[in-house]
């Protein structure tokens, strides 16, 4: 079993205070506020970071799935956008629209739709949001 950390802290209070987050690993970090969380004042903010685990976890998942098939992609990018919405109990995240490129030879854009489609219900991020947030796939072969 893998186990990932992550730690965050924030001072102050709500719409005035201001927070930070740091993987245990060092390999990322980030100050995020009210502003930067829900309106769209540059910087970051923890929906990016679901967004970023999102678009690694599909393109991983599409890239394993696409070397199991016999035929394994030279690229995949894929792009996620949370979107958070006021709603009657709080904020929450209620789409996360998927942008999937991939160049794979030797298929076509029917196979590579089907692969990416299994890849972004079987992910762990996937499954970590499902029944909660509506994904909207876009696939396409470069």
């Amino acid at each position: 079993m893998v186990k990932s950390t992550a730690s965050a802290v924030w001072e102050g209070g709500l719409r005035n205070g201001n927070g930070k987050f740091t993987a245990a690993s060092g390999a990322f970090s980030g100050a995020y506020t009210f502003p930067t969380r829900f309106e769209g004042a540059p910087g970051t903010n923890p929906e990016e970071l679901i967004a970023a685990a999102h678009a690694a976890c599909l393109s991983m998942a599409l890239a394993g799935a696409l070397e199991r098939a016999g035929t394994p992609a030279t690229r995949i990018a894929t792009k996620a956008t949370a979107t958070v919405e006021k709603t009657e109990p709080g904020f929450r995240i209620t789409n996360m629209h998927l942008e999937v490129r991939g160049r794979v030879a030797g298929i076509d854009q029917a196979v590579f739709a089907k692969a990416a489609e299994g890849a972004k219900e079987g992910c762990p991020v996937s499954n970590a949001l499902k029944g909660n947030v509506a994904f909207h796939l876009d696939a396409k072969l470069e």
